[in-house]
Protein backbone atom coordinates (compact mmCIF):
# COMPACT_ATOMS: atom_id res chain seq x y z
CA UNK A 1 0.00 0.00 0.00
CA UNK A 2 1.04 3.21 -0.99
CA UNK A 3 1.48 6.70 0.77
CA UNK A 4 -0.83 9.66 -0.14
CA UNK A 5 2.16 11.11 -1.37
CA UNK A 6 3.47 8.40 -3.67
CA UNK A 7 0.16 8.95 -5.11
CA UNK A 8 0.05 12.57 -5.65
CA UNK A 9 3.64 12.67 -7.08
CA UNK A 10 2.28 10.40 -9.89
CA UNK A 11 -0.83 12.75 -10.31
CA UNK A 12 1.06 15.84 -10.00
CA UNK A 13 3.63 14.61 -13.11
CA UNK A 14 0.12 13.37 -15.01
CA UNK A 15 -1.78 16.30 -14.91
CA UNK A 16 1.61 18.63 -15.32
CA UNK A 17 1.77 16.58 -18.65
CA UNK A 18 -1.51 16.88 -19.79
CA UNK A 19 -2.21 13.48 -20.44
CA UNK A 20 -4.78 13.36 -18.03
CA UNK A 21 -7.17 15.10 -15.60
CA UNK A 22 -8.16 15.51 -12.58
CA UNK A 23 -11.53 13.86 -14.22
CA UNK A 24 -10.02 11.17 -15.36
CA UNK A 25 -7.30 10.38 -12.50
CA UNK A 26 -10.00 10.35 -9.80
CA UNK A 27 -12.35 8.21 -12.08
CA UNK A 28 -9.93 6.05 -12.49
CA UNK A 29 -9.10 5.79 -8.55
CA UNK A 30 -12.93 5.35 -8.13
CA UNK A 31 -12.79 1.92 -10.29
CA UNK A 32 -10.18 0.90 -8.70
CA UNK A 33 -12.10 1.15 -5.61
CA UNK A 34 -15.02 -0.23 -6.77
CA UNK A 35 -13.06 -3.57 -8.23
CA UNK A 36 -10.68 -4.12 -4.89
CA UNK A 37 -12.61 -2.45 -2.07
CA UNK A 38 -9.84 -0.33 -0.90
CA UNK A 39 -10.12 3.31 0.54
CA UNK A 40 -9.55 6.27 -2.46
CA UNK A 41 -6.18 6.74 -0.04
CA UNK A 42 -5.29 3.17 -0.18
CA UNK A 43 -4.71 3.13 -4.19
CA UNK A 44 -0.97 3.98 -5.06
CA UNK A 45 0.74 4.09 -8.05
CA UNK A 46 0.89 1.01 -9.24
CA UNK A 47 -2.63 0.06 -8.32
CA UNK A 48 -3.81 3.65 -10.64
CA UNK A 49 -1.39 3.22 -13.24
CA UNK A 50 -2.31 -0.52 -14.11
CA UNK A 51 -6.17 0.53 -14.36
CA UNK A 52 -4.94 3.76 -16.82
CA UNK A 53 -2.86 1.20 -18.79
CA UNK A 54 -6.44 -1.19 -18.62
CA UNK A 55 -8.40 1.59 -19.49
CA UNK A 56 -6.10 2.37 -22.43
CA UNK A 57 -5.70 6.36 -21.73
CA UNK A 58 -1.68 5.71 -20.77
CA UNK A 59 0.84 3.30 -22.30
CA UNK A 60 3.38 1.48 -19.82
CA UNK A 61 6.06 3.80 -21.51
CA UNK A 62 3.79 6.99 -20.28
CA UNK A 63 3.56 5.37 -16.80
CA UNK A 64 6.85 4.76 -16.47
CA UNK A 65 7.97 8.23 -17.45
CA UNK A 66 5.15 10.03 -15.12
CA UNK A 67 6.38 7.14 -12.42
CA UNK A 68 10.05 8.58 -13.15
CA UNK A 69 8.85 12.23 -12.11
CA UNK A 70 9.33 12.95 -15.89
CA UNK A 71 5.94 15.62 -17.00
CA UNK A 72 7.44 16.99 -20.44
CA UNK A 73 5.87 14.80 -23.54
CA UNK A 74 6.02 17.75 -26.00
CA UNK A 75 8.48 18.34 -28.67
CA UNK A 76 7.60 21.52 -30.32
CA UNK A 77 4.03 21.06 -31.97
CA UNK A 78 4.66 17.08 -31.25
CA UNK A 79 3.04 15.04 -28.43
CA UNK A 80 5.27 11.80 -27.66
CA UNK A 81 3.68 8.79 -27.30
CA UNK A 82 5.45 6.07 -27.16
CA UNK A 83 9.19 4.97 -27.41
CA UNK A 84 10.04 3.22 -30.73
CA UNK A 85 13.90 2.55 -30.44
CA UNK A 86 17.08 3.46 -30.97
CA UNK A 87 18.39 4.42 -34.92
CA UNK A 88 22.20 4.99 -35.30
CA UNK A 89 21.72 8.73 -34.53
CA UNK A 90 19.69 8.80 -31.44
CA UNK A 91 16.58 7.99 -29.70
CA UNK A 92 13.38 7.11 -31.59
CA UNK A 93 9.82 7.96 -30.67
CA UNK A 94 6.24 7.75 -31.62
CA UNK A 95 4.58 11.04 -31.68
CA UNK A 96 1.34 12.71 -33.05
CA UNK A 97 1.44 16.64 -34.10
CA UNK A 98 -1.11 18.03 -31.88
CA UNK A 99 -2.74 20.04 -34.53
CA UNK A 100 -2.60 18.11 -37.57
CA UNK A 101 -2.84 14.73 -35.57
CA UNK A 102 -0.87 13.11 -37.79
CA UNK A 103 1.06 9.72 -36.41
CA UNK A 104 4.91 10.31 -37.30
CA UNK A 105 8.27 9.08 -35.72
CA UNK A 106 10.62 11.37 -34.15
CA UNK A 107 14.23 10.87 -33.67
CA UNK A 108 15.95 12.94 -31.01
CA UNK A 109 19.68 13.72 -30.44
CA UNK A 110 20.04 12.86 -26.57
CA UNK A 111 22.06 15.88 -24.89
CA UNK A 112 24.43 13.35 -23.17
CA UNK A 113 24.99 12.70 -26.95
CA UNK A 114 24.98 16.19 -28.43
CA UNK A 115 28.85 16.83 -28.74
CA UNK A 116 29.57 19.65 -31.86
CA UNK A 117 30.77 16.26 -34.29
CA UNK A 118 27.46 14.60 -33.23
CA UNK A 119 24.71 17.38 -33.68
CA UNK A 120 26.98 17.77 -36.98
CA UNK A 121 26.06 13.97 -37.98
CA UNK A 122 22.37 14.76 -36.95
CA UNK A 123 22.08 18.16 -39.41
CA UNK A 124 23.96 15.84 -42.17
CA UNK A 125 20.97 12.68 -41.28
CA UNK A 126 18.46 15.83 -41.57
CA UNK A 127 19.61 16.72 -44.78
CA UNK A 128 20.02 14.09 -46.57
CA UNK A 129 16.48 12.80 -45.33
CA UNK A 130 15.11 16.20 -46.98
CA UNK A 131 16.59 15.32 -50.94
CA UNK A 132 14.12 12.06 -50.81
CA UNK A 133 11.22 10.88 -51.45
CA UNK A 134 10.46 7.49 -52.45
CA UNK A 135 8.01 5.00 -51.69
CA UNK A 136 10.53 2.32 -50.57
CA UNK A 137 12.23 4.92 -48.43
CA UNK A 138 10.63 6.59 -44.78
CA UNK A 139 10.27 10.48 -45.83
CA UNK A 140 11.64 12.84 -43.54
CA UNK A 141 8.78 15.70 -43.06
CA UNK A 142 10.19 18.05 -40.54
CA UNK A 143 12.92 19.01 -38.08
CA UNK A 144 13.67 21.60 -34.86
CA UNK A 145 14.68 22.75 -31.88
CA UNK A 146 12.95 22.47 -28.86
CA UNK A 147 15.43 24.67 -26.04
CA UNK A 148 18.77 22.02 -26.25
CA UNK A 149 16.76 19.02 -27.95
CA UNK A 150 17.57 18.69 -31.84
CA UNK A 151 14.61 16.15 -33.47
CA UNK A 152 13.79 14.71 -36.65
CA UNK A 153 10.43 13.80 -37.98
CA UNK A 154 9.79 10.90 -40.16
CA UNK A 155 7.16 9.06 -41.41
CA UNK A 156 5.71 6.70 -39.30
CA UNK A 157 5.66 3.19 -40.54
CA UNK A 158 3.44 0.71 -38.99
CA UNK A 159 4.96 -3.07 -38.79
CA UNK A 160 8.84 -4.63 -37.94
CA UNK A 161 11.75 -4.94 -38.88
CA UNK A 162 13.36 -7.58 -40.96
CA UNK A 163 15.78 -8.66 -38.13
CA UNK A 164 13.19 -9.12 -36.01
CA UNK A 165 10.53 -10.73 -38.11
CA UNK A 166 12.94 -13.37 -39.31
CA UNK A 167 13.94 -13.66 -35.64
CA UNK A 168 10.30 -14.15 -34.48
CA UNK A 169 9.17 -16.50 -37.59
CA UNK A 170 12.36 -18.03 -39.20
CA UNK A 171 14.05 -17.39 -42.43
CA UNK A 172 12.05 -16.42 -45.80
CA UNK A 173 11.26 -18.12 -48.68
CA UNK A 174 12.77 -17.21 -51.75
CA UNK A 175 10.09 -15.48 -52.91
CA UNK A 176 9.57 -13.13 -49.88
CA UNK A 177 12.92 -12.64 -49.53
CA UNK A 178 13.88 -11.36 -52.89
CA UNK A 179 10.25 -8.88 -52.66
CA UNK A 180 11.92 -7.40 -49.56
CA UNK A 181 15.52 -7.11 -51.03
CA UNK A 182 13.71 -5.76 -54.22
CA UNK A 183 11.57 -3.20 -52.92
CA UNK A 184 14.80 -1.77 -50.72
CA UNK A 185 16.96 -1.78 -53.57
CA UNK A 186 14.22 0.41 -55.35
CA UNK A 187 14.44 2.74 -52.77
CA UNK A 188 18.27 2.76 -52.17
CA UNK A 189 18.68 3.13 -55.92
CA UNK A 190 16.88 6.82 -55.57
CA UNK A 191 19.05 7.56 -52.93
CA UNK A 192 21.90 6.70 -55.36
CA UNK A 193 20.56 8.64 -57.95
CA UNK A 194 20.58 11.79 -55.57
CA UNK A 195 24.17 10.89 -54.69
CA UNK A 196 24.29 9.60 -51.12
CA UNK A 197 25.09 6.03 -50.41
CA UNK A 198 23.22 4.27 -46.96
CA UNK A 199 26.49 2.71 -45.42
CA UNK A 200 24.44 0.36 -42.95
CA UNK A 201 21.67 -1.21 -44.89
CA UNK A 202 21.52 -4.30 -42.45
CA UNK A 203 17.69 -6.21 -41.96
CA UNK A 204 16.74 -3.79 -38.65
CA UNK A 205 17.25 -0.97 -41.36
CA UNK A 206 14.40 -2.96 -43.73
CA UNK A 207 10.92 -1.97 -42.29
CA UNK A 208 8.18 -4.55 -43.13
CA UNK A 209 4.38 -2.81 -43.10
CA UNK A 210 1.56 -4.77 -42.22
CA UNK A 211 0.52 -5.02 -46.07
CA UNK A 212 4.13 -5.68 -47.21
CA UNK A 213 5.63 -3.24 -48.33
CA UNK A 214 9.33 -2.61 -47.41
CA UNK A 215 10.59 0.35 -46.27
CA UNK A 216 14.64 1.94 -45.79
CA UNK A 217 15.43 3.37 -42.30
CA UNK A 218 17.82 5.15 -40.59
CA UNK A 219 20.28 7.34 -42.98
CA UNK A 220 22.02 8.77 -39.76
CA UNK A 221 25.50 7.30 -41.33
CA UNK A 222 24.60 8.46 -45.07
CA UNK A 223 27.20 9.58 -46.97
CA UNK A 224 27.67 11.54 -50.33
CA UNK A 225 29.21 10.65 -53.40
CA UNK A 226 29.39 11.94 -57.06
CA UNK A 227 27.60 10.50 -60.13
CA UNK A 228 31.02 9.52 -61.07
CA UNK A 229 31.28 7.41 -57.99
CA UNK A 230 33.85 9.20 -55.99
CA UNK A 231 33.53 9.48 -52.41
CA UNK A 232 33.08 12.91 -51.09
CA UNK A 233 33.48 13.78 -47.26
CA UNK A 234 33.00 10.72 -46.10
CA UNK A 235 36.25 11.10 -43.80
CA UNK A 236 38.91 7.91 -43.12
CA UNK A 237 36.70 5.96 -40.02
CA UNK A 238 34.90 2.79 -40.33
CA UNK A 239 31.44 3.53 -40.28
CA UNK A 240 28.85 0.73 -40.46
CA UNK A 241 27.42 -2.64 -38.55
CA UNK A 242 29.69 -5.43 -38.16
CA UNK A 243 27.98 -7.68 -39.87
CA UNK A 244 27.20 -6.42 -42.90
CA UNK A 245 29.94 -4.23 -43.49
CA UNK A 246 31.59 -4.59 -47.50
CA UNK A 247 35.12 -4.69 -47.21
CA UNK A 248 35.96 -1.58 -48.54
CA UNK A 249 34.10 0.40 -45.71
CA UNK A 250 36.97 -1.56 -43.67
CA UNK A 251 40.02 -1.19 -45.94
CA UNK A 252 39.05 1.95 -48.34
CA UNK A 253 36.36 3.44 -46.07
CA UNK A 254 36.84 7.04 -47.62
CA UNK A 255 36.39 5.55 -51.14
CA UNK A 256 32.42 4.20 -51.29
CA UNK A 257 30.04 4.41 -53.53
CA UNK A 258 26.62 2.04 -54.68
CA UNK A 259 28.29 -1.53 -54.72
CA UNK A 260 29.03 -0.67 -50.91
CA UNK A 261 25.18 -0.89 -50.04
CA UNK A 262 24.71 -3.39 -52.55
CA UNK A 263 27.32 -5.65 -50.60
CA UNK A 264 25.82 -5.06 -47.61
CA UNK A 265 21.92 -5.44 -49.39
CA UNK A 266 23.70 -9.17 -50.45
CA UNK A 267 24.50 -10.16 -46.69
CA UNK A 268 21.13 -8.86 -45.89
CA UNK A 269 19.70 -11.46 -48.54
CA UNK A 270 21.56 -14.19 -47.26
CA UNK A 271 20.75 -13.50 -43.74
CA UNK A 272 16.69 -13.08 -44.99
CA UNK A 273 17.09 -16.51 -46.41
CA UNK A 274 19.43 -18.46 -44.00
CA UNK A 275 18.06 -16.83 -40.58
CA UNK A 276 22.22 -16.51 -40.23
CA UNK A 277 24.20 -13.43 -40.93
CA UNK A 278 26.79 -14.74 -43.35
CA UNK A 279 29.79 -14.51 -40.20
CA UNK A 280 28.01 -15.51 -37.17
CA UNK A 281 30.78 -16.16 -34.77
CA UNK A 282 33.19 -14.08 -33.15
CA UNK A 283 33.31 -10.44 -32.35
CA UNK A 284 33.74 -6.96 -34.35
CA UNK A 285 37.44 -7.80 -35.74
CA UNK A 286 36.85 -11.19 -36.25
CA UNK A 287 33.86 -10.21 -38.59
CA UNK A 288 35.49 -7.54 -40.63
CA UNK A 289 38.54 -9.53 -41.34
CA UNK A 290 36.01 -12.28 -41.89
CA UNK A 291 34.53 -9.80 -44.77
CA UNK A 292 37.37 -9.40 -46.28
CA UNK A 293 39.33 -12.29 -46.41
CA UNK A 294 36.34 -15.37 -45.85
CA UNK A 295 33.89 -16.46 -48.28
CA UNK A 296 30.81 -17.79 -46.02
CA UNK A 297 29.31 -20.95 -45.68
CA UNK A 298 27.31 -21.89 -48.69
CA UNK A 299 23.59 -20.58 -48.00
CA UNK A 300 22.56 -24.12 -49.27
CA UNK A 301 23.48 -25.50 -46.11
CA UNK A 302 21.33 -23.70 -43.65
CA UNK A 303 18.43 -23.56 -46.59
CA UNK A 304 18.32 -26.70 -48.50
CA UNK A 305 15.57 -25.07 -50.76
CA UNK A 306 17.48 -22.55 -52.80
CA UNK A 307 18.36 -22.85 -56.21
CA UNK A 308 21.35 -22.37 -57.65
CA UNK A 309 20.40 -19.60 -59.70
CA UNK A 310 18.63 -17.66 -56.02
CA UNK A 311 22.18 -18.25 -54.34
CA UNK A 312 24.67 -17.02 -57.88
CA UNK A 313 22.91 -13.36 -57.32
CA UNK A 314 24.07 -13.65 -53.38
CA UNK A 315 27.30 -14.57 -54.39
CA UNK A 316 27.32 -11.89 -57.33
CA UNK A 317 25.97 -9.23 -54.77
CA UNK A 318 28.63 -10.00 -51.92
CA UNK A 319 31.80 -10.37 -54.45
CA UNK A 320 34.74 -8.81 -52.31
CA UNK A 321 35.95 -6.42 -54.72
CA UNK A 322 33.59 -3.87 -55.44
CA UNK A 323 34.51 -3.92 -59.41
CA UNK A 324 33.20 -7.45 -59.53
CA UNK A 325 30.26 -6.89 -57.53
CA UNK A 326 26.58 -5.77 -59.45
CA UNK A 327 27.30 -2.32 -59.73
CA UNK A 328 23.36 -1.25 -59.27
CA UNK A 329 20.62 -1.48 -57.17
CA UNK A 330 18.64 -1.49 -60.67
CA UNK A 331 20.39 -4.86 -61.36
CA UNK A 332 19.61 -6.14 -58.16
CA UNK A 333 15.90 -5.96 -58.93
CA UNK A 334 16.28 -7.29 -62.56
CA UNK A 335 18.11 -10.25 -61.12
CA UNK A 336 15.51 -10.93 -58.84
CA UNK A 337 12.83 -10.46 -60.79
CA UNK A 338 12.43 -13.96 -61.22
CA UNK A 339 11.37 -14.55 -57.57
CA UNK A 340 9.61 -11.64 -56.22
CA UNK A 341 6.59 -11.67 -55.02
CA UNK A 342 5.04 -8.85 -52.68
CA UNK A 343 2.13 -11.01 -51.78
CA UNK A 344 4.28 -13.84 -50.21
CA UNK A 345 5.51 -10.96 -47.38
CA UNK A 346 2.28 -9.18 -47.46
CA UNK A 347 0.52 -12.61 -46.56
CA UNK A 348 3.08 -13.34 -43.90
CA UNK A 349 2.82 -9.85 -42.24
CA UNK A 350 -0.67 -9.51 -42.25
CA UNK A 351 -1.52 -13.08 -41.18
CA UNK A 352 0.55 -11.99 -37.91
CA UNK A 353 -1.23 -8.64 -37.60
CA UNK A 354 2.28 -7.02 -37.18
CA UNK A 355 1.34 -3.55 -36.01
CA UNK A 356 3.07 -1.23 -33.55
CA UNK A 357 0.63 -3.39 -30.38
CA UNK A 358 1.18 -7.13 -32.14
CA UNK A 359 4.20 -6.72 -32.19
CA UNK A 360 4.75 -5.92 -28.66
CA UNK A 361 2.45 -9.02 -27.60
CA UNK A 362 3.69 -11.44 -29.77
CA UNK A 363 3.60 -14.81 -28.27
CA UNK A 364 6.14 -17.70 -28.41
CA UNK A 365 3.63 -20.06 -29.94
CA UNK A 366 3.50 -17.91 -32.62
CA UNK A 367 6.71 -18.45 -34.18
CA UNK A 368 6.43 -21.23 -37.13
CA UNK A 369 10.40 -22.21 -36.79
CA UNK A 370 11.77 -21.17 -33.77
CA UNK A 371 15.72 -20.24 -33.89
CA UNK A 372 17.54 -22.80 -31.91
CA UNK A 373 20.56 -20.42 -31.53
CA UNK A 374 21.06 -16.79 -32.33
CA UNK A 375 21.05 -15.40 -35.89
CA UNK A 376 24.86 -13.91 -34.39
CA UNK A 377 26.24 -17.64 -33.41
CA UNK A 378 27.78 -19.99 -35.22
CA UNK A 379 26.08 -23.23 -36.49
CA UNK A 380 27.93 -26.22 -35.24
CA UNK A 381 27.93 -28.24 -38.01
CA UNK A 382 29.55 -31.71 -37.62
CA UNK A 383 29.57 -34.19 -40.41
CA UNK A 384 29.57 -37.91 -39.71
CA UNK A 385 32.92 -38.25 -40.43
CA UNK A 386 34.03 -35.72 -38.30
CA UNK A 387 35.34 -36.21 -34.81
CA UNK A 388 33.39 -34.49 -31.63
CA UNK A 389 34.92 -31.87 -29.74
CA UNK A 390 35.24 -28.00 -30.47
CA UNK A 391 34.44 -26.74 -33.85
CA UNK A 392 34.49 -23.84 -34.92
CA UNK A 393 32.04 -22.43 -37.30
CA UNK A 394 32.29 -23.57 -40.90
CA UNK A 395 31.41 -19.79 -42.02
CA UNK A 396 34.80 -18.36 -39.98
CA UNK A 397 37.03 -21.22 -40.63
CA UNK A 398 40.08 -19.20 -41.12
CA UNK A 399 38.73 -16.29 -38.79
CA UNK A 400 39.42 -18.13 -35.37
CA UNK A 401 36.25 -17.61 -34.42
CA UNK A 402 33.92 -18.35 -31.05
CA UNK A 403 30.34 -18.01 -30.42
CA UNK A 404 29.38 -14.87 -29.24
CA UNK A 405 27.33 -14.41 -25.89
CA UNK A 406 24.44 -12.50 -27.01
CA UNK A 407 23.05 -10.89 -30.31
CA UNK A 408 23.81 -7.16 -29.58
CA UNK A 409 26.70 -7.23 -31.93
CA UNK A 410 24.43 -7.32 -34.95
CA UNK A 411 22.43 -4.18 -34.49
CA UNK A 412 25.86 -2.28 -32.78
CA UNK A 413 27.21 -0.03 -35.41
CA UNK A 414 30.98 -0.17 -35.23
CA UNK A 415 33.34 2.94 -35.21
CA UNK A 416 36.66 2.10 -35.55
CA UNK A 417 39.72 3.96 -36.55
CA UNK A 418 42.19 2.86 -39.43
CA UNK A 419 45.10 1.76 -37.56
CA UNK A 420 42.75 -0.11 -34.71
CA UNK A 421 41.47 -1.36 -37.99
CA UNK A 422 44.85 -2.63 -39.15
CA UNK A 423 46.48 -4.12 -36.03
CA UNK A 424 42.34 -6.40 -35.72
CA UNK A 425 42.32 -7.20 -39.03
CA UNK A 426 46.04 -7.49 -39.88
CA UNK A 427 45.22 -5.55 -42.55
CA UNK A 428 47.95 -3.42 -43.67
CA UNK A 429 47.14 0.14 -43.06
CA UNK A 430 50.05 2.73 -42.59
CA UNK A 431 50.51 3.64 -39.17
CA UNK A 432 51.19 7.13 -37.98
CA UNK A 433 52.71 6.23 -34.68
CA UNK A 434 55.50 3.34 -33.36
CA UNK A 435 53.34 0.92 -32.01
CA UNK A 436 55.39 -2.00 -32.00
CA UNK A 437 55.52 -2.81 -28.50
CA UNK A 438 51.58 -3.10 -28.81
CA UNK A 439 51.77 -5.18 -31.33
CA UNK A 440 54.19 -7.57 -29.92
CA UNK A 441 52.18 -7.66 -26.83
CA UNK A 442 49.07 -8.63 -28.85
CA UNK A 443 50.82 -11.24 -31.11
CA UNK A 444 51.65 -12.59 -27.12
CA UNK A 445 48.49 -12.72 -26.04
CA UNK A 446 47.05 -14.07 -28.75
CA UNK A 447 49.94 -16.89 -28.96
CA UNK A 448 48.78 -17.49 -25.11
CA UNK A 449 45.20 -17.81 -25.66
CA UNK A 450 46.09 -20.60 -28.65
CA UNK A 451 47.70 -22.24 -26.50
CA UNK A 452 44.96 -22.40 -23.74
CA UNK A 453 42.53 -23.03 -26.08
CA UNK A 454 44.90 -26.20 -27.49
CA UNK A 455 45.43 -27.61 -24.14
CA UNK A 456 41.66 -27.22 -23.09
CA UNK A 457 40.40 -29.30 -26.26
CA UNK A 458 43.40 -31.88 -25.50
CA UNK A 459 41.79 -32.32 -21.92
CA UNK A 460 38.28 -32.53 -23.03
CA UNK A 461 39.50 -34.90 -25.49
CA UNK A 462 41.41 -37.35 -23.46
Amino acid sequence: MGSGTGVSGFRKSALASGLLTAEEIDAAVASVCAQSGLKPLEINDELLSTKLIEQGQLNRWQVEQLRAGRSKFNLGPYQIIDSIGQGGMGQVFKAEHTVMGRIVAVKVLPRYKATPEAEQSFLREIRNQAQLDHHHLVRAYDAGHDGSVSYLVTEYVPGIDLRRFIRRHGRLSMTAAASVVSQAALGLEHAHSRGLIHRDVKPGNLLVTTDGVVKVSDLGLAGSFNLEGEAQNLGDRIVGTADYLAPEQITAPQLLGPPTDVYSLGCTLYYAVTGKVPFPGGNAASKVKAHCTTEPLDPRRLNPELDDEFVDVIAAMMAKQPQERIQTMNEVVRRLAKWADQKSIAHAAASDHLDDVAVQSVHVERRRTPPVLSDTEPNFLIEPDQESGPVESPSQGSAHTKPVSGSYEETVPDYVNPYEKALVTGLGVPATKDHTAALAIAVFVTMLLAAVATAIWFVAKF
